[in-house]
């Protein structure tokens, strides 16, 4: 309706010089859910409430430092790849976590930082300050994961401490973490392998793909195998770290300075003072101690690897786009795999003709480094979702253009309404089409969108207030097999 003057001078009339238009929606927003020394900012709590980061700075300021873990330190045990070993005195140990000494929110959180990761929520399950050990339950990360059903904003989930659970358990949860994913439509779930330490020759690969059940497989991928990371240095462990007294440290010391450092600190002797001191006193005179801590510090920097894909995810959506594949890229922080995968070996993961269920495989490359090889989807069998990076390129499309509709929610819904929700839409499909996440030698092969009375709504769905919009789209495919045709030319005789 035009403007009413009736009194003479100057008037302003400001007009919209661009048309509505889809913003893009954040696309890489993980959220960690687990357990964390503390809860707590500005003298409010946090437990059980999504709090968004975007530092480790900012981790250490709500919800505190890392579990004190202890190792055990047995003799005569086979060890499995996830322990670490040590020879002292010609007697073989195998070092591995003591009961109830996992927590791995905080370095999960370094190797998420140093992967490229930026801004994160963190979900703070329970606390372990001023705590001895950490028994972890199923039921709290499933509170934790319930609290995000009223964030929208994140868009992958990942739950680190989820391996250290009873097996049954973890994989009860990976369960309800799909099922919440395909609630909510609007976020995947990086997972791990249950005691993905092993190797393939081990039923590990077989209880997940069986564990996992059959349903919402689409909103779900995993990586394996585990990674021995350098997250913790030499320097950050100590004796403390040893589920031993130190009475029974210096029995296995052969190193006579040692034991006697030892026996004058318990005495009280003033020579040295601080346990602190005692440890860097012990790593100048004994050997077998310095054996001791690096086995330590290994068995304490083998970690699962999804916090460093979280990083990844993010690293690569912030470079390439959502519609890149988060594949053939470098891991930091990472020395290796705990397990060397060989070609043959990675066939029976990347393809399982009877469950679909991929598995992505880590592995070292000489000359590259540990590369992320593989984009798959836990739905491997579905031609429409079985690349990790096509799912999230549809959730981002989907929630951009939902986000955008809400404006037009009590719009008339005539011919004039739908012709700008067309173009509005067509604006951003095309525009994703020119930075390559749709596929098409133009842009009508890369998409379509009806809208309209006879297209997709018939006369009683007006009468019913509904506004139907289809989308077509051609996402972009990884090439995971490059096809090389070679052709000799022999001389004629």
């Amino acid at each position: 309706m035009s403007a009413k003057y009736k009194t003479p001078g100057v008037y302003i009339n400001e007009l919209n010089s661009f048309p509505n238009s889809i913003a893009q929606v954040e696309t890489a927003v993980p959220a960690f859910i687990g357990y964390t020394e503390k809860a707590e900012f500005n003298g409010n709590s946090l437990l059980n409430i999504p709090t968004k980061i975007n530092s480790l700075n900012e981790y250490l300021e709500r919800f505190g430092n890392e579990f004190a873990s202890k190792c055990n330190i047995l003799p005569n045990i086979t060890p499995n790849n996830a322990q670490a070993e040590a020879t002292i005195n010609g007697v073989n140990y195998v070092v591995d976590f003591a009961n109830n000494q996992k927590a791995l929110m905080y370095a999960s959180l370094k190797l998420f930082f140093n992967n490229g990761g930026t801004t994160c929520y963190v979900v703070s399950v329970d606390t372990y300050q001023n705590k001895n050990d950490i028994v972890l339950d199923k039921e709290k990360f499933k509170t934790g994961l319930k609290q995000l059903k009223t964030e929208l904003e994140p868009t992958i989930i990942v739950i680190p401490d989820a391996v250290n659970l009873p097996k049954i358990d973890c994989y009860h949860l990976y369960q309800n973490v799909l099922k919440h994913c395909s609630e909510m439509q609007n976020r995947v779930a990086v997972l791990d392998v249950f005691n993905g330490f092993e190797t393939v020759s081990t039923q590990v690969i077989t209880e997940f793909r069986h564990h996992i059940g059959n349903l919402n497989l689409k909103y779900g991928v995993a990586y394996y195998p585990w990674l021995e990371t350098s997250i913790y240095s030499k320097k950050e462990i100590t004796f403390k770290n040893i589920n031993l007294d130190l009475s029974e440290i210096s029995n296995l010391l052969p190193e006579k300075k040692a034991r006697i450092l030892i026996e004058e600190f318990i005495n009280g002797n003033q020579t040295i003072h601080g346990e602190e001191n005692l440890h860097e006193a012990l790593l100048i005179v004994s050997p077998s101690y310095n054996l001791l801590i690096e086995a330590v510090k290994k068995v304490l920097n083998i970690l699962p690897p999804s916090a460093a894909m979280a990083g990844v995810y993010t690293m690569v959506d912030n470079h390439g786009g959502v519609w890149k594949a988060p594949a053939n890229v470098s891991l930091n922080s990472v020395i290796k795999p705990t397990i060397a995968i060989s070609n043959s070996q990675q066939e029976t993961l990347n393809i399982d003709a009877a469950s679909g269920k991929s598995i992505n495989a880590i592995r070292s490359f000489v000359g590259k480094g540990v590369l992320v090889w593989g984009a798959r989807t836990l739905d491997g069998n579905s031609n429409e979702y079985r690349y990790i990076n096509t799912v999230r390129t549809l959730i981002m499309v989907e929630q951009s253009v939902k986000y955008a509709l809400e404006t037009f929610v009590f719009e008339p819904n005539e011919a004039n309404t739908w012709t700008t929700i067309k173009s509005m839409i067509s604006n951003f499909l095309t525009n994703l089409w020119k930075q390559g996440a749709l596929a098409g030698a133009k842009a009508s092969d890369a998409y379509f969108v009806n809208i309209g009375l006879g297209s997709t709504m018939t006369a009683n769905d007006v009468l019913q207030g509904k506004l139907i919009v289809e989308l077509g789209l051609a996402i972009q495919r990884p090439a995971e097999f490059i096809i090389i045709r070679l052709q000799q030319q022999l001389q004629n005789s």
